[in-house]
């Protein structure tokens, strides 16, 4: 595992286990496949999951190095499909959301594991919680649910303790995230659908590059690695399994716009 200048908790790391991760390389040696989250790494993270909106910067670049790699681009995100649609201006024919519960081939058949039953019980109780907590707001995925409190970071230990009470009860997995926990059901993962991509056209035979941001998103990097490529990690450094990182949204659609020019 590799570590850097910060860990999890925000406190400095010893001297010793400081690893600076470096940038990615623009050309890569051999045919390569992107697998791309979408918030903190296409899209900047903002207050609400609605106030991520189209960007003609962020489509053009996708279609741009889509078109480069002959379609080995997917987005594997914590957003549902349509979500990513949405953003992405459906720029990405492969795409998988709800950190892997559902899954868009390139030729756009639909894959999805079903909801266990206690999502919906976790939905109510969510929304029984945010409904005296302004600031904290319910995304019902149908396969899972969320909890954001970026809006109310001083919920933060009730928010955790409810989740964690929860997935003790009811089995789901819970999946923390940046000021989000979410409860999901068992069976996939970000790591899972990129095996997946990695198994059909036209994304077979080449090599898997994930870029995330956050823990979600670690078990994409582990996938891209155990398939002979690599992870970048994007944002704050910490500990990781990404080989590479990149600072922020800037550099990751700077990073595709030079991996399009020598592709």
């Amino acid at each position: 595992m590799r570590t850097s200048n910060l860990i999890t908790d925000g406190a400095p790391a010893p001297v010793a286990a400081v690893s600076y991760l470096p940038p990615p390389p623009a050309q890569l040696s051999r045919p390569s496949a992107l697998f791309l989250d979408m918030d903190g790494v296409l899209a900047p993270l903002a207050e609400t999951p609605d106030a991520v909106v189209p960007h003609p910067e962020r489509t053009a670049a996708l279609r741009g190095v889509a078109e480069r790699l002959s379609g080995r681009v997917a987005i594997i995100s914590g957003r549902t499909i349509a979500e990513i649609d949405r953003i992405a201006e459906a720029s990405a024919a492969s795409a998988s959301g709800v950190h892997g519960l559902e899954r868009r081939a390139a030729d756009g058949s639909l894959h999805r594991v079903e909801a266990a039953p206690a999502v919906r019980d976790v939905v109510a109780a969510f929304e029984a919680f945010a409904r005296t907590r302004p600031g904290v707001i319910v995304e019902d995925k149908a396969v899972s649910a969320g909890l954001h409190y970026r809006g109310a970071p001083s919920e933060a230990a009730a928010v955790v303790a409810l989740a964690e009470r929860l997935a003790g009860e009811t089995g789901l997995i819970l999946q923390a995230g940046n000021l989000v926990v979410e409860l999901k059901t068992p069976g996939a993962s970000k790591g899972t659908a990129l095996t997946a991509f990695m198994q059909e056209a036209p994304f077979a035979g080449a090599v898997p590059v994930m870029l995330g941001d956050d823990l979600t998103d670690e078990d994409g990097f582990r996938a891209a690695e155990t398939l002979g490529g690599f992870g970048v990690l994007v944002g704050p450094l910490r500990e990781t399994a990404a080989r590479y990182g990149l600072p922020d949204v800037a550099a990751v659609l700077a990073w595709l716009n030079a991996v399009e020019e020598t592709a």
